[in-house]
Parts: C-alpha cells; structure tokens; sequence
C-alpha cells in the first residue's frame, strides 16, 4: 500500500483558524511540504508540531517531485501546506497532485480557510455563481483585455492582486467597468488590521489614493456581475455603434448616448477605441 497525499488547509491570518484535524494530520505526517519553511515554522511552533519540514514551491524541480512520489509509493504519509490557505488555489501543488493521482496514490483534502471565500461571503454580492481568476495579469495591455471581458460576466468576479499595483489597478479598472461598477476589496483577513471595503469602483479608487494601508498586506478584490438587463442594452449598443459610427466620430456618440444610459461618456469610448 502506498501512503497518502494530504493537502492541509492552514491559516490565513489568525494562527488560531486551523482545524483540530489539520493539527492531528500535521502531527501524524512523516514529511510536511511547505512553501516556505521558514514562514510554517511559526504555525509548528504555535501547536508543537515536530513533524519534518521539507520546502516545496513553484521552484521545486521534477528530481525532487519524483523523490515525494517514491517516498508515497514507500508508505510513507505526506502533508502539503501553503504559506496561507488552501493548497494549490494560485499556489504550488497542482503537478504534485496531478503525478500522484497518476500514479494511484491517495490524495486527500483537509479543509480549512480560503480568502477567497472569506472575501466573497463578506462582500454582500451574491455568491450563489462566481468566477476565479486569480492573480491579476502585470501587463497593461493584459489586465484591460480581462477587463473588457468582465462587462458581459453576470456572475460575481473574485481575483487576486499586489497592494503595489491597486491604485493603478482601479483607475483601469475604472475607465472599462465604469466609476459605478459595485466592488469590495477584503485586506488581511482574520489579522489585526483587516479592512473590508466595500462601494463603487470610483469610490474605492479615491480611498485607496489616501489610505496607504492599502498598499500593503494581502488583497482580494470581488466584482459585482452585471445586470442582465444592462448587458441586452449593451448589446443593443453595439449595434447602435456599428450603424452610426459612420455618420458620427466615436467621441460624438459616446458624449451623446453617454445622456440616455448608465454609462459615462469615457466608459462608452474605451468600449469602441
């Protein structure tokens, strides 16, 4: 019999939101897998876990992933914890647990926290459909592409992104959804200092530009849906657009539908720049 893979969900913030089974597990384990080590040692420390800690990251190579796989294949039990969270959501992991399942070993989840679900739930949008689209792309050019598509998305949105880049990150944001757009931005949930805002995009953005807080610690960021209702009028927009941009230059038709809907003049241009 081989042993089992279990991916072990640990705090993201309060070292005292893990679950009695995580700690047995973690205990119980031969090898724990960490991504940092450094940074796990405290959480070991906290609930005397003297089990072995081995790093594993994004860096790890495939020599060292075999290696995991033979002592599996040897009985042995292995942990795989993130720095915070549940493993594998944009963390390290996926092709560890992809060779192991290949192989038919035992892979395991031991729940426990997620900011994305702290954030989502926090937010007051509904939840009962949402998109995850992780870390947001560094690239100008990329983040607005993302962007033009999450004006058709009606389910709620959830990514990630660095305290460094949200007020940049906003203003785009802005000029694509529009300063309406309803979003909450979740920073270091279950610490100390856990902030929740919540509000228009413009709003937020004003905040941020103040609030230097906010260029630090974690960040979830959750996008309200469109309505469908504004979605079929953007459709009838486009349409709109493609029948008179010939009779009238881009900044003319975004000033005067601008009046008549729920768009700003700016947001209607950049739709058709």
């Amino acid at each position: 019999m081989s042993g089992t893979l279990y991916l072990v969900a640990t705090p993201i913030g309060n070292l005292e939101d893990i679950t009695l089974r995580a700690i047995k597990i973690l205990k119980e384990s031969d090898i724990v897998l960490a991504e940092d080590t450094r940074h796990s040692k405290k959480l070991f420390m906290e609930y005397r876990i003297s089990t072995k800690l081995i790093s594993y990251n994004d860096f790890s190579s495939q020599s060292k992933i075999l290696s995991i796989i033979k002592k599996l294949k040897n009985n042995q039990n292995i942990s795989l914890i993130s720095d915070a969270g549940t493993p594998l959501i944009s963390d390290p992991g996926h092709e560890l647990v992809y060779q192991s399942i290949k192989e038919n070993i035992k892979v395991e989840s031991i729940p426990g926290p997620s900011s994305l679900i702290s954030a989502l739930i926090t937010s007051g949008f509904k939840n009962n459909k949402f998109v995850f689209e992780g870390f947001l792309p560094k690239k100008r050019n990329e983040l607005k592409s993302l962007f033009l598509k999450f004006n058709y998305q009606e389910k709620t949105i959830i990514c990630f992104e660095s305290p460094h880049r949200i007020k940049k990150t906003l203003k785009i944001m802005m000029d694509i959804l529009g300063s309406k757009r309803q979003i909450s931005i979740a920073r270091e949930l279950t610490k100390m200092h856990e902030t929740i805002l919540r509000g228009p995009i413009e709003e937020i953005s004003l905040i941020a530009e103040k609030d230097l807080n906010l260029s630090r610690g974690e960040l979830v960021i959750i996008i309200e849906g469109i309505n469908k209702r504004n979605y079929e009028f953007d459709k009838q927009l486009d349409e709109l657009y493609s029948s008179l941009k010939n009779n009238l230059t881009l900044k003319e038709f975004s000033k005067i539908f601008s009046k008549v809907t729920s768009f700003s003049s700016k947001q209607i241009y950049n739709k058709y720049k």
